[in-house]
C-alpha cells in the first residue's frame, strides 16, 4: 500500500464527522472514527463484515514504513508508538498493537495550531505555573483527557514571554513549536533519545531552562525530575493518576519504605503544582474539561510529609483553599452545571462526592425556585391516636 493510499483513506475518515478526535482500525468492525467521546462507523456502507487482519497489517506496514525500530518494537513488546503526518494535511500520534494474533491501530489526531491560555478558556492561575521558576508542575487523568493540549498552552506562555531554553521529551512529539522569545528543542522517544530517564539525565547537561518530561513512568524519572527540580529547573510532567491524592502517593509507592520519609521531604519542597484534568459531554454537543488544582502551600506541605488525616487530606485542603487558586473537580462541576454546560446527570455521574456535588446543585436550584427534590403532597395526618 502507498503513502497516498493511506492518506487517501485518512482524508475520508477524517470527512466523515465533525470534532474526529481519534481513527480506529480494528479487525471485525469498519474503519471507526473517535467524536466528542463515542466511536462512529466512518462509512457505514463500506465493508459490512469489518476489517481483516489481512487488511489491518497491510494498513500497518504502510504506516510504519520499513522503520526498523518501530517493527522491533512491535514484536518484541506487542506494540508502538509513533508520529504520522499527511502531506499538507494534520498529524497524528499513532499506536499500533497486537490483539488475538492480529493487529489494531488507534490514531490520535493532533492539532497544527497551538492554542493559549484564554483561548482553551484554562484556568487563570495556569498564567502563575508558566512564572514558576523552579519545581515540578504534575499534569494528572487518563489518556485523552487534553493533559498535554494544557501543558503546550502554558510552554507557549512561556515562549511568548520569556527568552529561556526549553527542552521537551514526547513520545512521540504532538505540538510543534516555533521559536519565540524562548528557544526550543523537542526531543521524541525512540528517535532522539531511548528513555525518559535517560533523556531527562541528558537535559541536565543542556542548559535548559524548562523541561517538559512527556510522562513519568518509573522511579528513576521522578527521582531526576526532582535532582533537576533542587537544582534551579521547572520540570512539567504528567502521570496517569486520577487525582491530587493518588498522585502523591503513586510517587511515594515507586519507592522502598526505607526511603519514604527522605522522598516525602524532598518533594513537598520540589512539588509546585498538581492539575487533575478530565473531559465532560457538554450539554450542546462536545465536552468541556474540568481541572482539579492544587496549590503547594503550608497544609498541603504537611500533608505529603506526614500523610493525610482525617479533616486533613488532599481533597479537604483543596475544598477550603481557594485563595490559593484551588479547587476540586466537585466545585468545578458544580459551577459548570451552573452555567448551563452541564445537565444534573452529568454532573452526579462525573462527580467524586456526589453528596457534595448533590449538595451544591440543590443550592443552586433553590436559589432559581426549582424543586430539589421529587417529593411532593405531604401532608401531616391529624387523626393518627398519639395515646
Amino acid at each position: 500500500m502507498r503513502k497516498s493510499d493511506v492518506d487517501f483513506i485518512i482524508n475520508d475518515m477524517l470527512n466523515r464527522h465533525p470534532r474526529v478526535s481519534d481513527l480506529n482500525f480494528t479487525v471485525g468492525r469498519p474503519c471507526q472514527v473517535a467524536a466528542d467521546g463515542t466511536l462512529h462507523p466512518a462509512n457505514p456502507d463500506q465493508m459490512p463484515g469489518g476489517l481483516t487482519g489481512y487488511q489491518t497489517e497491510i494498513f500497518t506496514m504502510a504506516l510504519i514504513d520499513n522503520n526498523k525500530r518501530l517493527l522491533a518494537d512491535l514484536i518484541r513488546h506487542g506494540s508502538c508508538d509513533f508520529s504520522y503526518s499527511l502531506q499538507n494535511g494534520p498529524r497524528f500520534r499513532v499506536n499500533v498493537f497486537s490483539q488475538r494474533g492480529t493487529y489494531s491501530i488507534i490514531m490520535r489526531k493532533l492539532e497544527s495550531r497551538i492554542p493559549n491560555i484564554d483561548e482553551l478558556g484554562l484556568p487563570q492561575c495556569f498564567r502563575t505555573m508558566a512564572g514558576e521558576k523552579n519545581g515540578i508542575i504534575l499534569f494528572t487523568g487518563a489518556t485523552g483527557t487534553g493533559k498535554t493540549t494544557s501543558l503546550a498552552a502554558i510552554l507557549d506562555e512561556i515562549n511568548s514571554s520569556a527568552p529561556l531554553h526549553i527542552i521537551t521529551l514526547e513520545d512521540p512529539i504532538e505540538y510543534m513549536h516555533s521559536h519565540k522569545k524562548a528557544t526550543f528543542n523537542q526531543r521524541e522517544l525512540g528517535r532522539d533519545f531511548d528513555s525518559f530517564a535517560n533523556g531527562l539525565r541528558a537535559a541536565l547537561r543542556q542548559a535548559p531552562h524548562v523541561i517538559l518530561v512527556g510522562e513519568i513512568r518509573d522511579r528513576e524519572t521522578i527521582e531526576i525530575a526532582m535532582n533537576a527540580a533542587e537544582t534551579g529547573h521547572l520540570v512539567f510532567s504528567t502521570l496517569h493518576t486520577m487525582n491530587a491524592g493518588h498522585t502523591i502517593n503513586r510517587i511515594l509507592g515507586m519507592f522502598s519504605t526505607e526511603e519514604e520519609r527522605q522522598v516525602r521531604f524532598r518533594l513537598a519542597d520540589s512539588l509546585r503544582w498538581v492539575v487533575g484534568q478530565r473531559l465532560l459531554p457538554r450539554q450542546e454537543g462536545g465536552r468541556v474539561a474540568i481541572f482539579e488544582i492544587m496549590q503547594n502551600n503550608i497544609r498541603v506541605k504537611d500533608a505529603i510529609i506526614n500523610g493525610e488525616q482525617e479533616g486533613k487530606t488532599f481533597y479537604d485542603i483543596i475544598d477550603s483553599g481557594h485563595a490559593y487558586d484551588m479547587q476540586t473537580f466537585d466545585q468545578h462541576i458544580v459551577r459548570l452545571f451552573e452555567q448551563g454546560d452541564i445537565n444534573e446527570e452529568t454532573a452526579l455521574a462525573y462527580a467524586s462526592s456526589r453528596s457534595r456535588v448533590r449538595q451544591g446543585i440543590d443550592k443552586i436550584k433553590s436559589t432559581r425556585g426549582e424543586k430539589t427534590s421529587d417529593i411532593e403532597n405531604l401532608t401531616i395526618d391529624n387523626d393518627w391516636d398519639m395515646g
